[in-house]
């Protein structure tokens, strides 16, 4: 792979990666973050969501690494990269005043990346019709 190639694809796949990594992180230091919205576990689907942008954007990414050989090993490399993270979230939440770790939260945010992993293999699975703009679609 050429070095313009490399580059390109760390920016394209990789970067917004570990941006939302940082975000996730950046969320768990504050204290006492409270979900937006006002029902039982609320906290619980914002997780799940929160995690499945985060697997999806681990799935894109590490598909790019060719080691991997395709959508099943990258999904599940995937979804253990993404538990993973999910874990030290978790943990790093018990060191923050008015935060804590939960199973329960963790379990959310697995069940998002898994989702996500799912959608993605089945977008991009071999014989996926792309749904693109006909030309002149859109225009006045």
């Amino acid at each position: 792979m050429a070095p313009t190639s490399r580059l390109t694809t760390f920016i394209r796949y990789w970067l917004p990666l570990l941006a939302y990594i940082a975000l996730i992180f950046t969320l768990s230091s504050m204290p006492r973050l409270r979900p937006p919205f006002g029902f039982l576990n609320a906290d619980k689907v914002v997780h799940m969501g929160e995690y499945t942008v985060l697997g999806w954007l681990t799935g894109r990414a590490l598909h790019t690494v060719p080691a991997f050989g395709g959508l099943a090993a990258s999904g599940l490399a995937a979804i253990a990269l993404g538990g993973a993270v999910a874990c030290a979230d978790e943990l790093y939440q018990s060191t923050v005043p008015g935060r804590d770790a939960s199973p329960l939260d963790w379990a959310a945010d697995f069940l998002g990346v898994t989702l996500s992993q799912v959608a993605y293999a089945w977008l991009k699975r071999p014989g996926a019709t792309r749904v693109t703009a006909r030309p002149g679609a859109g225009e006045a």
